[in-house]
């Protein structure tokens, strides 16, 4: 009887180590195999195995490949109205820790990315290069709220966003460059050069990726929903729009633009080349006219003369 309750004590203090040593990981739900480490909640990153740290955001490269993982296993949770939107989701390929390897592909086609992973070259083969991995220094946000009689108050807009940015997103104050409020409109901005940031502070491009989710319905943080509340009234946002600013300009080819800014580009040049055409005959014409000017005289002084 007695090996029996050793055996019984025994299993129970294994349980109760198992159970101090496991965690949940709150900013980042496409994580398994979750340890606490120190103190510290550190679980592998579905898709990559990377392990990550779940006191702070997981960088927007690894949570990619999360999403690309999930998907293609059905693990994802989906929220109640999600219908599928893959624009800007692929599979990519990160470093080890964390980050975006500059070049990415995807089979035989293959383009260079920023440090927010979007693509700034047009595709090329495998044998394309890509020297580094160019910074996003500026990141805007783009949304709108859902119509209303009246607009929001500007400054508790203001104050709401910006602690909200700080506080659930855990980005420094000063990489919050201006919150703007046009009704119906938000614009965030968030701008941060790599000389500015120091090591273990967050990315602005992991910080619009998780805004981003949170604003589509589909929060990467564990149970833990945006709300958006402005002097005490809940704000029901739309979808986000981000754009992306990098220290060095991407390098499209003129296929690549859109047909709508090829069209404005070629409305420029033919403005520029009727211009240089109304120039040259509007000088032809008074030319001709200085020259007839001057025949005319001559022929007066050589009459006068006779």
């Amino acid at each position: 009887m007695e090996p029996l309750r050793g055996a019984a004590l025994l299993l129970l203090l294994c349980a109760a180590a198992c159970a101090q040593n496991d965690c949940v990981c709150e900013k980042n739900k496409r994580v398994t195999d979750c340890m606490l480490v120190n103190g510290v909640c550190r679980c592998s990153s579905i898709g990559s195995g990377v392990t990550v740290n779940c006191d702070t955001l997981t960088s927007k490269c690894l949570l990619m490949k999360a999403e690309v993982k999930s998907t293609k296993s059905g693990r994802r949770e989906k929220p109640k109205d999600a219908f599928e939107d893959t624009d800007g989701l692929y599979d990519p390929e990160c470093e080890n820790n964390g980050v975006f390897k500059a070049k990415q592909c995807n089979g035989t086609t293959c383009w260079c990315v920023n440090t927010a992973g979007v693509r700034r070259t047009d595709k090329h083969d495998t044998d394309l290069k890509c020297n580094r991995l160019v910074r996003t220094t500026w990141i805007i946000i783009e949304m709108k709220h859902a119509e209303r009689e009246t607009p929001l108050n500007t400054e508790s807009l203001k104050k709401f966003f910006k602690e909200t940015i700080s506080r659930r997103y855990m980005l420094n104050g000063r990489y919050i460059a201006n919150v703007l409020y046009e009704n119906p409109y938000i614009t965030i901005d968030l701008k941060q050069n790599s000389s500015d940031k120091s090591a273990g502070e967050v990315d602005i491009a992991d910080v619009a990726y998780y805004f981003e989710k949170d604003v589509k319905g589909d929060s990467i943080f564990l149970n833990n929903r945006l709300n958006v509340s402005i002097d005490n009234e809940v704000v029901q946002l739309e979808k986000a729009v981000v754009y992306y600013v990098d220290e060095v300009a991407p390098e499209f080819s003129m296929k690549s633009l859109t047909p709508g800014v090829i069209a404005v580009i070629v409305i420029v040049i033919i403005a520029i080349v009727a211009g240089i055409v109304v120039l040259v005959l509007t000088r032809r014409k008074k030319g001709k006219y200085v020259k007839a000017e001057v025949k005319e005289m001559n022929e007066m002084h050589r009459g006068l003369n006779a």
